[in-house]
C-alpha cells in the first residue's frame, strides 16, 4: 500500500500547515498519476484540534481555553488527546498521515513512538522545518492575527527552545525515522522543493 507519515516539526510560522497542504496534494496527485494509486491523506493539525475543542462548554474546555486565551501551554494530557483522538477517530487503516505541530514534548514522542509497529507503518519522516527565532517572531507579528501578540509570540519561542528542541534530538538520534531537516527561510515552493526531494515525494 506503500503508506508514509509525515510529522511537521519547526516553531510557529514557519509554514508546517502550508507544506503539510502541499505534501498531501502532491500524494493525491502522484495517486491520481498511477494506476491504483492511494492517495488518501490523513491529516491532523494539533491548532486546530484545540481551536474546535476549547469552543465547548466542559471543565476540561473551559480550562483549554483560558490557557489557550493565556499563550500557556496545553498539558501533556490534552495534546496527546487532541492527535491521538483525531487518528483513532479518522484513521482508516490505508491512508497516508499527516501530523503537523504534534508531538511537541519529548514524552509526547514516546507515547507517538507506540502507534507505528501497532498499526504496521513503515518509518515516518520527521521534517524539521528550521527557522530562527528572529525569522519566525517578524512572520507571526506581521500576520496581524488578534492571537499573535508580542507577549504570546516570545512565550512562544521560548517553549519552543525548552520543550520542542529535545524533541527534535529525539527523533534525530533514533534510528526508527527517517530525520529531514529544511531551510524554512525561503520561497515556499524552495522549502517544498527541499521536503519533496528528501521525503521521496
Amino acid at each position: 500500500m506503500n503508506q508514509k507519515v509525515f510529522i511537521l516539526i519547526g516553531r510557529s510560522g514557519c509554514g508546517k500547515g502550508t507544506q503539510a497542504k502541499l505534501i498531501s496534494e502532491r500524494l493525491k496527485r502522484t495517486a491520481a498519476e498511477a494506476a491504483g494509486g492511494n492517495g488518501d491523506v490523513l491529516y491532523i493539525q494539533c491548532g486546530a484540534e484545540f481551536r474546535e475543542f476549547i469552543k465547548g462548554d466542559s471543565v476540561t474546555q473551559q480550562l483549554s481555553a483560558k490557557a489557550y486565551a493565556g499563550g500557556v501551554l496545553q498539558p501533556e494530557f490534552l495534546a496527546v488527546h487532541m492527535w491521538i483522538g483525531a487518528l483513532v477517530r479518522g484513521y482508516k487503516g490505508n491512508q497516508h498521515i499527516i501530523l503537523d505541530g504534534a508531538p511537541r514534548k519529548f514524552h509526547e514522542a514516546g507515547v507517538l513512538d507506540s502507534i507505528f509497529d501497532f498499526y504496521g507503518l513503515g518509518k515516518p519522516y520527521v521534517i524539521n522545518i528550521d527557522v530562527s527565532k528572529e525569522w519566525a517572531t517578524a512572520r507571526l507579528l506581521g500576520r496581524g492575527r488578534q492571537d499573535d501578540t508580542k507577549g504570546d509570540v516570545e512565550s512562544r519561542m521560548a517553549w519552543y527552545e525548552k520543550e520542542v528542541v529535545p524533541t527534535l534530538e529525539f527523533f534525530r538520534t533514533n534510528p526508527k525515522y527517517e530525520f529531514v531537516q529544511v531551510n524554512g527561510e525561503r520561497a515556499v515552493a524552495e522549502v517544498f522543493a527541499d521536503v519533496a526531494e528528501k521525503a521521496g515525494i
